[in-house]
């Protein structure tokens, strides 16, 4: 198991300094390899984490609930990583990155420079889980803003900088927030386990019942204050909408169905020892309280979009406002949702994003006016775009209405009716904001208000019945499957590694 830690650290590495050195299309092979390779030892540290806590070198501590969120990155980094062979190969090809002209040693310049970021991005995003401290967790979280806010400016238009700085200011302020709560959680720590103590939160967790309340409250407020910057809670999402949108669609991707994910795990971490030393109401009323509003907020914001990727973002804060919620429910079936519907929002919106690559691809706008019949001329994409936005709403059989369905159980076992009866209308009313969008741009016919101005900006050609790359269309198929797997009966190994990380999480309802 060590020698599977060691390798899920140094790969991304290896391949993002080889990614400076080899050729191009070599980059872009090696990345995928990378991914694939990652995802797969993630996989099998499976068995091992659901029967035991890993530790290894002081610094690194895989359990269950670690895996569950390796899982998710795992398997956007395999995606992306595939997908950005054809992304950039069709921006190779029409000399153009999302509607930028390049010339050829431009482009070489900049496929250098994504797949040097993408493997380093995903890299940090593996390591946050397996860090055995709190400090180190928040270190790696803080490379992951850095890193993330050079790829959303990597495509150097004055919407990605304004975008990027808007990101690294609003998320580093989030961080130093963070940190200060990462301090008052040393303080009580120390008052029990003495002035040595490194922040290792096993020994943390162990003596939680006897550390301070008012320094873990203040700790645990400001950690969901802090993290919840990056994890797009209100009222900290405000850089999320314009990150996603700007961010090339790989990045995309990673951002919202990975790095959310990544700083919720961080929030998760400072609730067990919440949990542990104050009871599990208090924490629970603060996720709840951030929950909601973040649920609300989307929902009504989704109703009245122009834009397909912003539209894509803020069904992000949607359902990380469910995630906050299912955890305040505290019930076991809820908790169990929760995870679950960490892995089945990876996938259904890494393949959102990875679909709104395409469109913007093919009909050369990220406006939602611009693009109208979809499903006629992306015979692939067009239904997996489709049937992605029906996953984010929660349609069954795919995995997010097992998810949500799971999650509303627990609220309402757990007597918390008021908050699954605000889950289920959020839900609703998110849904028919992603739907009115989608139709429009799929179902509706071409005609000059849509498809004919796109053309007057990317040329006709562009607008032929047909698929950008098949790259771009494989790893979108690979993650319905996932969606169905996950909805219809997940694998009896991921259930008993989710049903051990409950137990992590767990306490009474």
């Amino acid at each position: 198991m060590i020698v599977i830690a060691g390798l899920l650290l140094t790969i991304p590495l290896v391949a993002a300094l080889a990614a400076l050195v080899v050729p191009v299309r070599a980059a872009q092979a090696i990345t995928a390899v990378a991914g694939i390779a990652c995802f797969g030892l993630v996989l099998a540290l499976i068995p091992a984490a659901s029967r035991r806590d890993l530790n290894f070198l002081k610094f690194i501590r895989i359990d269950a609930l670690s895996v569950v969120f390796l899982l998710a990155t795992g398997f956007l980094y395999a995606a992306v990583a595939v997908y950005s062979i054809g992304y950039l190969g069709s921006a190779h090809d029409s000399s153009a990155h999302d509607g930028s002209a390049h010339d050829s040693a431009s482009f070489q310049r900049y496929a250098r420079r994504f797949c040097l970021g993408i493997n380093l991005f995903a890299g940090s995003m593996l390591a946050a889980p397996m860090m055995s401290n709190l400090a180190l967790l928040w270190i790696a979280v803080e490379v992951t803003t850095v890193i993330s806010a050079l790829l959303v400016a990597i495509e150097g238009t004055d919407g990605s900088a304004e975008a990027a700085w808007k990101y690294i200011l609003i998320a580093s302020a989030g961080l130093s927030i963070a940190l200060l709560g990462t301090i008052f959680m040393y303080y009580a720590g120390a008052q029990v386990l003495g002035q040595h103590y490194n922040l290792a939160f096993a020994p943390l967790l162990q003596v939680a019942p006897r550390l301070g309340h008012t320094a873990v409250r203040l700790s645990f407020v400001l950690a969901v204050l802090g993290f919840g910057t990056k994890v797009g809670l209100f009222p900290v999402h405000t850089w999320l909408p314009d990150a996603h949108s700007e961010a090339p669609t790989p990045v995309s991707a990673l951002l919202s169905g990975s790095l959310l994910a990544v700083s919720f795990y961080a929030i998760l971490r400072y609730y067990q020892v919440a949990a542990g030393a104050l009871g599990p109401r208090f924490p629970r009323d603060v996720l709840l309280v951030f929950g909601v509003a973040s649920l609300l907020l989307a929902a009504l914001y989704l109703l009245d979009q122009r834009d397909y990727k912003r539209l894509l973002a803020y069904s992000s804060v949607e359902h990380m406002g469910i995630l906050a919620i299912g955890v305040s429910f505290g019930a076991p079936v809820a908790l169990a949702g929760v995870l679950l519907h960490v892995l089945a929002h990876a996938a259904a919106k890494g393949n959102a994003f990875m679909g709104a690559g395409v469109l913007v691809r093919k009909f050369g706008s990220k406006q939602i006016s611009s693009v109208r019949g979809g499903l006629d001329l992306l015979p692939w994409s067009g239904p997996l775009f489709l049937a992605a936005i029906l996953a984010l709403g929660a349609m069954p059989p795919f995995g997010i209405f097992r998810s949500e369905f799971e999650i509303v159980a627990g609220g309402l076992s757990a007597s918390r009716n008021v908050g699954a009866v605000i889950l289920v209308v959020g839900v609703t009313v998110a849904f028919f904001g992603l739907s009115l969008a989608t139709n429009r741009m799929l179902l509706s016919s071409p005609g000059p208000g849509g498809s004919a101005g796109a053309a007057a900006a990317t040329g006709p050609a562009l607008l032929a019945r047909g698929e950008p790359s098949a790259w771009m269309v494989v790893p979108v198929a690979v993650g319905l499957v996932a969606l169905l797997v996950l909805g219809l009966h997940p694998p009896g190994e991921l259930t008993g590694l989710m049903a051990r990380a409950v137990t992590q999480l767990g306490g009474p309802a």
